[in-house]
């Protein structure tokens, strides 16, 4: 179905730059090659034998875009109205049904763990080439296409960040593709080769194994199934396309988020049927929070007179929107993001307690999350004024009740 939507042009929040730098991003990235390392086996064990894996997956997220493309188009839409169409959960299927197939015909997809490193700084280069493209095509953009925070005259800086708000050629939209769909289709695509590969090792997958494979594959699924809920995030509406997103979409979230899986294939875990309930028990609960959250937000933005959610109680703003004051997010001001640092808690115990490379995804995603918690409250508080006052005031908790 086609989503129309319209993509403000508003000011993106304060980046102190350098600190953001030297502060997270290289010691991310230097822990993320360093994973890679100590979880891929010697690349040239595989000579020969996954050659092709690259230009499956490839094959398999254009396939995502040609699925997108059909059903998108601008032409004859007011300025500033960008038609989205949602159909991510699809690309999903058709990626399944591609590597399936390609499996039947012989594909050694358990080699792919074997290939990892090398083929972490092919995704690192490819994104360094592909952020080049979207800097120089950016030069020539109009000023309206611009998103102010990466367009400071700093070449580096606005590199980093990105100069346009939504790069297009004609009807493809970079960004909305590469946002969910590369990144999360290639997740589990590693997380299915790890679980082979531990088949072929030890005759079957753990129970560990499955239970990551599992929830990650849910999670995956559930997001592209709400593909249209992006459009309202802040990486959409606000901020630039540049290295910075481009290199999380295509590299960061594939090689790193599958970091349970990975660890897993190299330091198998025993896990009994009780622990497993727990954790699961622990994932069912992280997920109904983070689900139940956002289906009363998007549902209230669509329409505030579904009844489902009519009975809410709000505060009225000055902008004519209402902010919801009650149901999840009268508990919290940010309760999806407690659902979600609780599944990410789920995804590591699997993995025991014996090393604390599995739950980086948990600390990276607890940081990532109070940052973006942080420009969340900045852009709320300009936009929203007295009103987001009061509703600090009524929701005193950000992320996590009676504690922060």
């Amino acid at each position: 179905m086609p989503i129309l939507r319209y993509v403000p042009r508003v000011a993106l929040g304060d980046l102190t730059f350098p600190l953001h730098i030297f502060c997270f991003y290289i010691p991310t990235h230097s822990i993320y090659y360093y994973s890679m390392h100590q979880n891929s086996g010697d690349p040239l064990k595989a000579k020969g034998k996954i050659l092709d894996l690259p230009g499956l997956w490839t094959v398999c997220v254009m396939e995502g875009g040609a699925v997108e493309w059909k059903g998108r188009g601008v032409g004859t839409q007011p300025p500033g109205l960008i038609v989205y169409c949602n159909s991510g959960f699809q690309a999903l299927m058709l990626t399944a049904l591609l590597v399936g197939l390609a499996v039947l015909a012989g594909l050694p997809l358990g080699a792919l763990p074997e290939m990892l490193l090398p083929l972490a700084f092919a995704a690192t280069f490819t994104t360094f080439i592909f952020s080049l493209f979207l800097y120089l095509k950016a030069l020539v953009a109009p000023a309206s296409a611009l998103a102010p925070g990466g367009n400071s005259g700093n070449p580096i800086y606005d590199f980093f960040l990105g100069r346009e708000l939504n790069p297009r050629v004609w009807s493809f939209d970079f960004k909305y593709f590469c946002e969910l769909r590369p990144g999360l289709i290639g997740w589990v695509l590693i997380n299915l080769a790890m679980l082979m590969q531990e088949a072929e090792l030890r005759g079957s997958p753990s129970l560990a194994m499955w239970l990551v494979n599992g929830f990650q594959l849910l999670y995956v699924g559930d997001a592209l199934w709400h593909e249209e809920a992006v459009l309202t995030t802040m990486d959409i509406t606000h901020d630039g396309f540049g290295f910075m997103l481009a290199f999380g979409d295509l590299a960061w979230v594939p090689f790193t988020y599958s970091l349970q899986a990975q660890f897993l294939l190299h330091h198998p875990q025993p896990l009994g049927l009780p622990v497993a309930s727990v954790i699961c028990l622990i994932n069912a609960v992280g997920y109904y929070i983070f689900r139940g959250a956002n289906s009363q937000k998007n549902t209230f933005r669509k329409n505030p007179s579904d009844p489902r959610v009519a009975d809410l109680e709000t505060i009225p703003t000055a902008t004519g929107r209402q902010l919801l004051v009650s149901g999840w997010w009268g508990m919290v001001r940010h309760p999806n993001y407690l659902g979600d640092l609780i599944m990410a808690l789920a995804w590591s115990l699997p993995c025991g307690v014996s090393h604390l490379l599995p739950y980086f995804y948990l600390l990276y995603f607890t940081a990532l999350l109070v940052h973006r918690e942080a420009r969340d409250e900045q852009q709320c508080l300009q936009k929203y004024g007295l009103a987001w006052h009061e509703y600090c005031r009524r929701v005193p908790y950000r992320i996590l009740p009676y504690i922060y």
